[in-house]
């Protein structure tokens, strides 16, 4: 199916601190509150009762899940502002509250793009460094709980650093600006109270990092490398999409990855008819409780190229 034909237009607004829309406020004050959530955590920590912090620390992991596919995704695609510098300090924020660079995850991210969860190569290799494919064995997506609890420490800074360069001085400037700003963050906590930062801090943030994975792994799970109108699977349900900013539309965003959030609904009914003809993968459930699906295919299935039919 050649997807030339489909056109989305870019959505404009007059305002002169947005660059798209002033929706993009939601998304703004959504990380402005994850920062604010973060040094709550710490300041409380020494006053509150265990089990307030344990649900806060539980909460911030959910919250590093959603910025990561919601806001700090959004905004990559996306820049909310029109000032270039406006841009940049945003995304110390976000390097701050997530505790990782968001010019870094850019690169990770555009990567991921490039191959679209790709199946490996005659060499054993991925193009997309996040691919589900990259780790598995028999062409079979990788076991979903190794995915999960690994990726975090499989990520190459040599090779993100290697792309980064290719794109000038600038990104890597700022994104070791990012690097610096979280990084000093977490060092003055440590010499603060280094308790918090190695036997609270830390697990809850790996923990969020472990649900994003989560998600990512199943926003893959069961589509087809091949097919770029089926290269992600999508999740349609109403709160999932609100508190993600309509990253539940994956198909969709694989699709098209610049339609801008507040159209996804609109892009979906477009292609719908497309879609269902070429089998893009739908599932009933959030991303991250994809392995409750009904329909899950079998990782041999997948493997073997067995065609995918949604479960829509």
């Amino acid at each position: 199916m050649n997807p030339d034909p489909i056109r989305v237009d870019r959505v404009t607004t007059d305002s002169k601190i947005f660059a798209h829309t002033r929706w993009d406020a939601l998304p703004l004050l959504a990380a402005c509150f994850h920062l604010g959530f973060f040094f709550a955590m710490f300041f409380l920590y020494r006053h509150a009762p265990l089990w307030i912090m344990l649900a806060m620390g539980f909460t911030y992991s959910l919250m590093v899940n959603a910025n990561i596919n919601g806001v700090a995704h959004n905004f990559i695609h996306n820049p909310f502002f029109r000032a270039p510098l406006l841009n940049r300090l945003f995304g110390v924020v976000e390097s701050v509250a997530c505790c990782f660079s968001q010019t870094y995850y850019d690169v990770v991210h555009m990567q991921h793009h490039k191959g679209n969860s790709d199946r490996k190569d005659e060499k054993g290799e991925t193009i997309d460094w996040l691919s589900i494919y990259r780790h598995g064995q028999d062409d079979e997506p990788e076991n979903a709980w190794s995915y999960v609890f690994l990726s975090f420490f499989r990520d190459n800074p040599a090779a993100i650093a290697r792309e980064l360069r290719k794109r000038g001085r600038g990104e890597l400037f700022w994104g070791n600006i990012e690097l610096a700003s979280f990084a000093g963050t977490l060092l003055i906590m440590f010499l603060f109270d280094w308790r918090y930062v190695i036997f609270f801090f830390l697990p809850f943030f790996y923990l969020g990092h472990c649900f994003s994975y989560l998600n990512g792994y199943f926003r893959h799970y069961g589509a087809d490398p091949d097919k770029p109108i089926a290269w992600g699977v999508s999740s349609y349900g109403k709160i999932y999409n609100w508190l993600f900013f309509y990253n539940g539309y994956h198909a969709e965003h694989h699709f098209r990855p610049k339609v801008h959030w507040t159209k996804m609904e609109a892009f979906h009914q477009q292609i719908a008819d497309l879609q269902k003809e070429e089998g893009t993968r739908v599932i009933k459930r959030a991303h991250m409780l994809g392995f409750l699906d009904p329909d899950l295919p079998k990782r041999g299935d997948i493997g073997r190229g067995a065609e995918v039919v949604s479960s829509s």
